[in-house]
């Protein structure tokens, strides 16, 4: 009797542990504008941006390159097409920034960093790869035009 009444509040407590609650905040029209999936999250990928083969030491080149390069996160930024980008701090990998691109394939997110002149002229080489975060990502933008004191 002992295992049987073992066995059974096994079985309860495995069933209440993988039963999913419903959100009561759930907002359809919200998560449907995102492209939500049921939990809340969709694909997006990352590009991480390392040290290229371009060692050039021309500092009105550099200057050009680094300016077509933010002038191109705000393109991007303002499609919709990135949602997150930023410098890495010194690491012993050579990555120097990422990107978080809205974009469902590797291949359209290959496209986009090609457009970029500081990856065209080698300054930056790519690495991409899918990656499933939050559907809300893209709704930090609006507020981070608000709280930067100098724009880049």
């Amino acid at each position: 009797m002992k295992f049987l009444s073992a066995v059974f509040l096994a079985l309860f407590i495995g069933f209440a542990a993988n039963a999913q609650v419903q959100n009561p905040t759930y907002d359809k029209a919200l998560a449907d504008s995102l492209g939500a999936d049921d939990y809340g999250m969709k694909s997006y990928v990352l590009a991480i941006l390392k040290t290229g083969s371009n060692t050039t030491t021309d500092k009105e080149k550099l200057n050009a390159y680094f300016r077509g390069h933010m002038e191109n996160i705000g393109r991007l930024a303002k499609e919709g097409k990135l949602v997150v980008a930023g410098p890495l701090g010194k690491n012993d990998k050579n990555y120097r920034g990422i990107f978080i691109l809205d974009v469902k394939t590797v291949e359209e997110a290959q496209k986009l960093v090609e457009t970029d002149p500081a990856v065209k002229a080698k300054i930056f080489d790519v690495e991409l790869y899918p990656w499933y975060g939050s559907a809300a990502l893209p709704m930090y933008l609006p507020a981070s035009e608000k709280i930067a004191k100098i724009k880049p």
